[in-house]
């Protein structure tokens, strides 16, 4: 779906408004959920779920490190 410059600009404003709500614990506290889930998976010896969960945990860090950017610089 393709976006007009301010369009985008817009779009952009609404979902860092919503997000700059979430505190940055939160993301933190999610990725080390999903290792010690990926851990408990591997334990139970179901290895491809364990590596599925277990690659929650960047994507999460990744997004608190964007909440935290956005929350101390702005978006613009």
């Amino acid at each position: 779906m393709a976006f007009e410059t301010g369009n985008e600009g817009q779009v952009t404003k609404q979902i860092e408004q919503v997000t700059s709500k979430v505190p940055s614990t939160t993301f933190l506290i999610a990725a080390v959920a999903a290792m010690g889930v990926s851990l408990t998976l591997k334990c139970l010896c179901k290895d491809k779920n364990a590596l599925f969960v277990g690659q929650w945990a960047a994507p999460f860090l990744l997004l608190g490190v964007y909440n935290k950017i956005v929350k101390t610089e702005g978006h613009d």
